[in-house]
């Protein structure tokens, strides 16, 4: 496994849509023609996510249709998408799965097992979905094991009826939990896994060993959700109804075990992210990161890069993905470029979505396969082929990270810059980013990684220029750097 490795997201039914119009024929995933996965290859991507690849509840539509909130999406889905058609464009969401089986608008096993052929061929590797929480309600588990759900009383689903789902069965009717979190309603959608039951968490474990044999990784679901602490605080009102009780080991734990080769990434909030670590996931999310660069200051995401450098070499960094907004509607175009030159030179697994370097501002539902047509932003298309062909250098998958302090240069405006290093045997980059609109300086000094007798020569990748420094003023009081508002520096620092 690669250190610090590059995730390309793909919303694969979108994407095959997008083709198929492209080309002027229909695609399925095994006949996505080669110069697609060639173009991927060349931009550096280490994985490819095939998100959303299986068969999608039809059961999970008509739910979906009925709910009150419909009239609300139906609003978000004009917006996006004008004379949208339910029978051509509303496909479900891809995390109401009614099996683990390619979607037939995907394609089928053979053609997922073409696809990681042509991605190991390209030294790529295949990510795909698995959903711990929830399935779908016409999932074939429903009917043979109701067991592995969460089930109540009659009297709770009179009470809290949009929570449950009446399930008619045998000639009596079962009342099932909807998929939850703690903090939100249910996914009417969705039927609550029960994580109490040892049968039900054998044959979920047996289904991503399925997975597995054809991919090589996965990207988790809310895998929080499952750990035993949190599950228990969701669930345990409702096991006086059942015979199963909190169980001991931890699912991610037995997942590990069971798969040590499989490469596990995690969707995590509410610090348990290093719970997750301990566990076996390989990546967890890191959406502290994304929080600092949308909501906080640069002085508060400096100290947060300060933690652990192990850690920081665990997180999947991302200024976008399919439950985010578009980073080009939510950043402006300064503060975009500075949180991309950031995010993608810091250690961990990158994160970059599909449209994303497009500069496309229009969020697709997960429910719909398309959304209206955007112009390509070329000049922003530019600025990540470039950025993306900079951090295919080996020091930034080889390299050590040290986030480094910057002191004062005749002012406070130090205080807006994030710095760091990458160094090697042979090689030494400084990274420096301005995360506010404003002119800022400051010093950093690089006493441990020059001589004082020494003259460096500083190629600012990014800008293509040129700088000239010795090493004495490298050392104390340190490298001076200037920078207008949003902009960055990736120094290749060499003896002149």
């Amino acid at each position: 496994m690669k250190n610090n490795p590059k995730l390309y997201e793909i919303n694969t039914i979108a994407w095959l849509y997008e083709l198929s119009n492209k080309y002027g024929r229909q695609f399925t995933i095994g006949t996505v023609p080669s110069e697609e996965w060639d173009r991927l290859e060349k931009a550096g991507f280490d994985y490819i996510w095939l998100m959303g690849i299986w068969k999608r509840s039809k059961a999970g539509i008509r739910i979906f249709q009925n709910e009150p909130e419909y009239a609300t999406f139906k609003s978000l889905f004009d917006s996006v998408l004008p004379e949208w058609s339910e029978e051509e464009d509303l496909v479900g969401s891809p995390y109401s799965i009614a099996s683990y089986e390619p979607d037939p608008l995907i394609g089928s096993w053979e053609q997922i097992d073409i696809v990681r052929y042509e991605l190991r061929n390209r030294k790529m590797g295949l990510i795909l979905d698995f959903v711990p929480n929830h399935t779908a309600p016409d999932h074939p588990w429903i009917f043979k094991h109701p067991e592995y759900y969460i089930q109540v009383r009659e009297s709770d689903y009179k009470q809290n009826r949009i929570a449950y789902l009446p399930i008619h069965k045998d000639e009596k009717t079962l009342y099932m939990a909807h998929g939850k979190d703690p903090y939100f309603p249910p996914w009417t959608d969705t039927v609550q896994l029960n994580h109490f039951n040892p049968e039900m968490r054998f044959a979920l474990t047996r289904e991503l060993k399925k997975i597995s044999e054809h991919c090589d990784g996965v990207r988790c679901d809310m895998a929080m959700l499952v750990l035993n602490d949190i599950f228990n605080r969701t669930w345990a009102w409702v096991k006086r109804y059942s015979a199963y009780e909190l169980q001991e080991s931890e699912f991610w734990k037995e997942v590990r075990h069971d798969m040590p080769e499989l490469l596990l990434i995690a969707e995590a909030y509410w610090d348990t992210e290093a719970t997750l670590l301990s566990l076996g996931f390989d990546y967890v999310y890191d959406k502290r990161l994304y929080d600092h660069l949308v909501y906080a200051s640069p002085s508060g995401l400096l100290s947060y890069l300060k933690a652990d450098k192990s850690y920081q070499k665990k997180l999947v960094r991302f200024i976008e993905n399919h439950d985010e907004p578009r980073s080009a509607e939510t950043f402006d175009r300064g503060k975009l470029l500075a949180s991309a030159v950031l995010f993608s030179t810091l250690p961990g697994m990158k994160l970059y979505h599909q449209g994303q370097l497009e500069g496309k501002k229009i969020r697709l539902p997960v429910q719909l396969r398309r959304v209206k047509p955007e112009e390509t932003d070329n000049e922003l298309y530019e600025f990540y082929e470039k950025l993306l062909a900079i951090t295919k250098l080996d020091i930034f998958s080889l390299g050590n990270w040290e986030c480094k302090n910057i002191s004062p240069a005749f002012d406070d405006s130090f205080q807006n810059l994030i710095a760091y290093l990458w160094t090697s045997k042979k090689d030494l980059v400084l990274v420096v980013v301005n995360l506010s609109r404003h002119d800022s300086q400051g010093r950093i000094s690089l006493e441990k990684e020059t001589a004082a007798e020494a003259d460096y020569i500083l190629v600012d990748e990014l800008n293509k220029q040129v700088y000239r420094r010795s090493g004495k003023e490298m050392m104390n009081p340190g490298l001076h750097v200037i920078l207008e508002g949003f902009h960055s520096h990736i120094f290749y620092i060499t003896l002149e």
